[in-house]
């Protein structure tokens, strides 16, 4: 049984004691827009710079362009151990149109025990936990071994480069650590210690086309595109071979997912998925279109690879001569997996059961997060964080109550990763 941190009791008096600060700051935090596009993060990096200098915090900033600032601390414990890096990104999904919001999406309005608004699930409730957890066991640091690193970054929905990517490969000896806590929307019922890999898809038919009539001239541009998708479902029935570990906590899994994110989730953990996001094609209703474009999302479990993916895509555009198909290698990445029973796992499992919750399980991630960048380099990465309350959807919200669940998580499991062992 894993054994938490002498300091929990502390942590928890601390954070119970701040709660209406936790609360306004995550209000705050979610009312300052930092929608990605176009991805100007600097007023929200700048509202967390402030913070954790009033409370005393060692931060930073590291960027690759000025309007895309990382926001990074560090500091190490009274002793010699293990380094832990908390990473969460300010970024959000854009608005979308404000008729379709009840509330303004930027009001960060917090009524009915929620926190509402645009990108308070995705992630501002997950960084808001980095953020105080580096703060609190900041005030403990004499007490600590190790080192911990903070890093909020920008960029990570669109990909990362600037982001996540560049702090671990630029400045790998201050940002890899030994294993990595992510505060990405994963529900309170599992641990996220692998993802999907992305494979993003442009595919160009063209044929010679000719007037509506004339459906003997030339083949449909856009009845070719339909058949091309049609086949490319093929790829949801492969069979993924994977370690017996990474498939056995897949399938202790399923049932969770479902429950977290809705039945059939569960399913599709082990599995390609294939969706076809948008296709364009023809110029006039009684002309036969001679082009179509289709730009299709491939998620990639683990097990599965891009170039697996890409042979298999290939054999199937080539029953189509008319069509050629691009990879956007900007937005692809391969599929990422740690070690299900690590520490941490553990750790995070007390840590909940303790705080009265059900003992989430390891589960793989549907959706990309910024962990990819460290199991992609052989450091652990796990993600526990809120339930994706209408996430990328109008009315985004997280319950008060589940933040501040989140922030005791990360802030107690992150003090018991580093405590002294000696």
């Amino acid at each position: 049984m894993t054994r938490l941190t002498r300091h929990r009791d502390r942590l928890r008096a601390w954070i119970d004691q701040d709660r209406d600060e936790l609360v306004r700051f995550l209000s705050r935090f979610v009312a300052i827009a930092s929608p990605n596009p176009p991805g100007d993060t600097r007023e929200a990096a700048q509202f967390l710079l402030d913070t954790l200098r009033a409370h005393g915090a060692p931060v930073e900033v590291r960027q690759m362009e000025p309007h895309l600032p990382n926001v990074v601390g560090s500091f190490a414990g009274a002793r010699p151990g293990r380094h832990l890096v908390l990473n969460g990104h300010i970024d959000v999904f854009p608005a979308g149109p404000r008729e379709s919001w009840t509330r303004d999406p930027w009001s960060g309005a917090v009524e009915d025990g929620k926190v509402h608004g645009r990108g308070v699930a995705d992630m501002k409730c997950g960084t808001a936990a980095s953020v105080w957890t580096f703060i609190y066991l900041h005030r403990l640091r004499a007490e600590l071994g190790g080192r911990l690193t903070l890093t909020c970054v920008s960029d990570e929905e669109t990909g990362g480069t600037r982001g996540s990517r560049f702090l671990v490969e630029q400045f790998p000896q201050e940002f890899l650590g030994d294993c990595c806590l992510n505060g990405e929307p994963s529900t309170p019922l599992t641990i996220r210690f692998g993802e999907k890999g992305t494979l993003r898809l442009v595919f160009e038919i063209d044929t010679p086309g000719a007037h509506a009539a004339y459906t003997h001239a030339s083949r449909n541009a856009i009845r070719v595109a339909a058949a091309l998708i049609g086949d490319l479902g093929e790829l949801e029935a492969m069979t993924i071979p994977m370690s017996d570990s990474v498939r056995a906590a897949i399938e202790r899994s399923r049932a969770a997912m479902d429950r977290a994110l809705g039945a059939g989730a569960g399913a599709i953990l082990d599995r390609i998925t294939v969706s076809p996001g948008v296709i364009q094609g023809g110029l006039k209703i009684n002309m036969l279109p001679g082009h179509c474009r289709v730009e299709v999302d491939m998620r990639l479990p683990p097990g599965s690879s891009q170039d697996q993916a890409m042979a298999a895509v290939s054999a199937i555009v080539a029953r189509h001569p008319e069509a050629r198909v691009t990879r956007i290698a900007t937005h692809s990445s391969e599929p990422s997996v740690c070690d299900p029973e690590h520490p941490m796992i553990g750790i995070l499992q007390a840590t909940v059961t303790s705080l009265g919750r059900e003992m989430p399980v390891p589960a793989v991630s549907l959706g990309a997060t910024d962990a990819k960048f460290w199991r992609h380099r052989d450091t652990p990465a796990y993600v526990y964080g809120c339930t994706p309350n209408n996430m990328a959807k109008p009315d985004e919200w997280v319950a008060v109550d589940e933040y501040l669940h989140v922030v005791r998580s990360h802030a107690i499991a992150a003090a018991t990763y580093l405590e002294p062992t000696e």
